[in-house]
């Protein structure tokens, strides 16, 4: 068995060490305005839940039949 991997021609016969390049690795930032976007949406989330939800919910299962 040979001591080191044996590459098919043309191949960089690098390692990642030697390099020392193309090897960062970044997260991807949300912009600010799809920030705002969920925002928005879980305002209005909330507001629909206080204002249509929970009144409706009290009508429907404490309501005499």
């Amino acid at each position: 068995m040979p001591d080191k991997p044996e590459f098919p021609p043309g191949v960089e016969k690098t390692s990642a060490e030697e390099e020392h390049e193309y090897h960062f690795y970044t997260g991807n930032e949300i912009p600010w305005y799809v920030r705002m976007i969920w925002i928005g949406f879980w305002v209005f989330a909330v507001y629909y839940t206080i204002r249509y939800l929970f009144p409706a919910l009290q009508l429907e299962l404490f309501q005499d039949q």
